[in-house]
């Protein structure tokens, strides 16, 4: 039976992985349930009002964010027990999908909302096709460069086509329009070619050539300039294009150091819009005050820390690249929501993983979660790398086998490792 199984799934059977030795990452366990549970109920504070003017139900959008946070978690521990190395036969499928997906919404078969076209409606649900492809982007990478670890430095085969594939999909959120997402789509390109060696002046080339189409999608954009003058001057344009940024500022500001309670919020009763979305960081500071934020903001410090920990620790470079990905993707747009909330950013629609209203980046998160809690699982590298070095051993004739001299596992994982780094420091200078 497990033989006739693995000619239709081949990840079945196979003994070139690494020996799980270990549980997975429990802090980062622990950071993302607690994030998830807490979202839950800060959207529920958030959206009461709301909900029950619009639908003459308060629960609303409790009830199915509650649904949203079963079936994320649910997803997240499923995915977790897979090993990572099987995504590598879904990477073209997921990239060929996620493109699709954004050529649907660009051709108008999307769901227009604030003035751009961004999801796509399958019944109760609604699809967000620039959160799916911005994680099939990281497993798309983290393959071919895992796979060119000898060729990374060229520009051919290391630079140019991950730059076309990142161009093609930033493009594809540009037309919608989503700005937020072509530029994080943008900055994970460039850490995770940094990350695998690629030559700085390619990288550096590439954003020197990127600057200036940058300041003309603005510049000749009325809509993103109106975002910048309500960036500069949110209290003078306060009943203007300034109104919700200098709404999300008073929130904070009323929270104090402790907040005025759960649930107590002024500014969620109709007058901070896309309070339980966008804008529910301005909700949490309210409620629970500073030490609610700074707690928030160490949560996710946590899980970004705990996430380039399973990088550093992973057994190969398909995982190192895996958790870098998918480490930055979440911290990058925690970090991008909470700074427009309090006025540090323009504003730019990106949510805040796990804790913002939203089914479709809720799921996404909680997909990228499982395989970052997959590859921070302890594994036997050492074990690999014999088995590797005997196939290589019975494969080599005689005459070759007596000029291969192996100083042990330990010893040849180190080697590839200091190859690395070399390479990364070539690449610095």
């Amino acid at each position: 039976m497990r033989a006739l199984l693995a000619r239709f799934v081949p990840a079945i059977g196979r003994t070139d992985r690494p020996k799980v030795t270990g549980p997975a990452d429990p802090v980062m366990t622990a950071c993302v349930v607690a994030l998830v549970a807490f979202g839950v109920v800060m959207v529920f504070s958030a959206s009461a009002v709301f909900a029950d003017s619009r639908y003459d139900d308060p629960f609303h959008f409790f009830i199915r964010q509650s649904v949203f946070a079963l079936v994320g978690l649910g997803v997240c521990f499923t995915v977790a027990r897979f090993d990572y190395h099987g995504y590598r036969r879904w990477t073209y499928p997921a990239l060929f999908i996620a493109v699709l997906l954004l050529l649907m919404v660009v051709l108008g078969l999307g769901r227009a909302a604030g003035g751009a076209a961004r999801w796509i409606a399958l019944g109760p649900i609604n699809i967000q096709p620039a959160e799916a492809a911005k994680l099939a982007l990281i497993l798309w990478l983290a393959y071919s460069l895992s796979r060119k670890a000898e060729q990374i430095r060229s520009f051919e085969i290391g630079f140019l086509p991950h730059a076309l594939v990142a161009g093609l999909l930033m493009l594809l959120c540009l037309k919608q329009p989503d700005f937020g997402s072509a530029v994080m789509i943008g900055m994970l390109t460039f850490v995770l070619l940094f990350t695998a060696g690629a030559r700085l002046g390619y990288l550096l080339g590439a954003v020197l050539l990127a600057a200036p189409v940058v300041y003309v999608l603005i510049a000749f954009s009325p809509y993103r300039m109106k975002r910048i003058e309500a960036f500069l001057e949110p209290f003078e344009h306060r009943y203007g294009i300034g109104y919700q940024i200098a709404e999300s500022l008073m929130s904070f500001g009323a929270g104090g150091a402790t907040g005025v309670g759960i649930g107590d919020s002024r500014q969620k009763l109709l007058f901070l819009p896309e309070a339980h979305t966008d804008f529910i960081s301005a909700i949490v500071g309210e409620e629970l005050g500073f030490v609610g934020i700074a707690l928030l903001l160490l949560a996710y410090v946590l899980l970004v820390v705990r996430g380039l920990r399973a990088a550093h620790q992973a057994a190969d470079d398909y995982g190192a690249y895996l958790a870098i990905g998918i480490t930055m993707f979440l911290g990058m747009q925690a970090f991008t929501n909470l700074a427009v909330a309090m006025g540090m950013l323009p504003t730019k629609g990106l949510v805040l993983p796990f804790m913002s209203y939203g089914g479709s980046s809720l799921l996404v998160n909680c997909a990228a979660v499982g395989i970052l809690l997959n590859v921070s699982r302890p594994r036997d590298a050492e074990e690999l790398t014999e088995e590797a070095v005997a196939a290589e051993a019975k494969n080599t004739p005689r005459t070759k086998r007596k000029k291969k001299k192996s100083d042990g596992s330990r010893g040849a994982t180190r080697g590839r490792r200091k190859k690395r780094t070399n390479m990364r420091l070539e690449g610095v200078e």
